[in-house]
């Protein structure tokens, strides 16, 4: 008898917003932009509310008039990547103020000058890379990425670390990497030895992926015990925060997420799975405010906090981790078409 219908599939597959569906099409069917129904999903996110809202205060320039970077999470960097999230169509030429915002303050001697330095007493570099990691990945996503990418991929490169990952603490003992500095700049550069073929970017992406893999996600290599029970929380966005379903997520697209060392956190995520199949987010790392940003200020909501109610950002991300493990099947013998009747 064929499989019985996955009821989240359908759910997510009917969902009010086109991200959702779109995610779900591509991640968990495997689905293309050629395929019809990905084409008519990825058509619809540029009139969505949340992207008219993460787009709405732009000012007549086609700026945001915000630090790019600092003002969380509503600066050009941060909206940005939330469009490289949801999907957003490649190539739109009005996103070009907010790419040289962005750009403009990470190229700048500023940035250099306060962000770029050395481990005191070591020759060990430090740099926030979850910020070129996450400009870079969007950029790339987005399709507005241009030479000066290359600028900030070559400045990646240099930074990491022996473990294979990266940290911004000048105070550091040199040792370990920081996990929130060291996930984003590994998926920014599998999208970018993706697109360029440049085989140095992909060899950082495996020695990056062992400073995770290593500790099995979570795990501190010395005794076994968690890092960081926060590691442990299901949350959308991260932003640039860690987690274990970013980290999966991150290695599902670096075709990483087979290692028999992703089993435990892929265990520890089905685990969360409630009821109605979906997945909750369990915490969240911005507050929904009209105010001047800052502070962690979103112009926009991403779904119920609560560890009984499903998410439907949270059950998307899980269900293509796990979809990308092989511990789950799409439940529909007849793919999409079936399930959207």
């Amino acid at each position: 008898m064929p499989a019985e219908p996955d009821p989240i599939v359908a759910r997510l597959l009917h969902s009010g917003e086109p991200s959702i569906r779109w995610r779900t099409l591509v991640g968990v069917f495997g689905l293309t932009s050629r395929d019809a129904v990905v084409a008519a999903a990825t058509e619809a996110i540029p009139e969505s509310e949340r992207v008219r809202r993460l787009l709405s205060e732009r000012v007549a320039d086609g700026t945001l008039p915000f630090h790019p970077y600092n003002a969380k999470w509503r600066g050009a960097h941060w909206v940005l990547v939330a469009l490289a999230e949801l999907g957003y169509p490649a190539g739109d030429q009005s996103l070009a103020p907010l790419r040289e915002q962005a750009l403009d303050w990470v190229l700048s001697q500023e940035y250099e000058r306060r962000h770029i330095g050395r481990v005191r007493g070591e020759e060990l570099p430090t740099l926030h890379a979850s910020i070129e990691g996450n400009l870079v990945w969007a950029l790339l996503r987005l399709g507005r990425s241009d030479e000066r990418i290359d600028r900030l991929v070559d400045r990646l490169l240099r930074a990491q670390w022996p473990d294979g990952g990266w940290n911004c603490d000048r105070r550091a003992t040199g040792r370990v990497s920081s996990f929130g500095e060291s996930l984003v700049p590994l998926r920014s550069l599998n999208a970018y030895a993706r697109v360029t073929g440049r085989t140095d970017a992909r060899e950082a992406v495996l020695r990056a992926s062992e400073l995770f893999l290593g500790r099995r996600l979570f795990r501190r290599r010395a005794d076994g015990s968690v890092i960081d029970r926060t590691f442990l929380q299901l949350h959308f966005p991260c932003y640039w925060h860690y987690d274990i379903l970013f980290a999966l997520t991150v290695l599902a697209e670096s075709e990483l997420i087979s290692d028999p060392r992703c089993a435990e956190a892929l265990d520890v995520l089905q685990a969360k799975q409630l009821s109605d199949g979906g997945f909750p987010a369990e915490a969240e790392f911005y507050r929904v405010s009209s105010a001047h940003p800052g502070g962690g200020s979103s112009s926009v909501s991403w779904g119920p906090t609560s560890h009984r109610l499903s998410n439907e950002w949270v059950s998307c991300a899980a269900l293509i981790a796990l979809t990308a493990a092989g511990r789950r099947h799409d439940g529909y013998p007849g793919g999409p078409a079936r399930a959207l009747g």
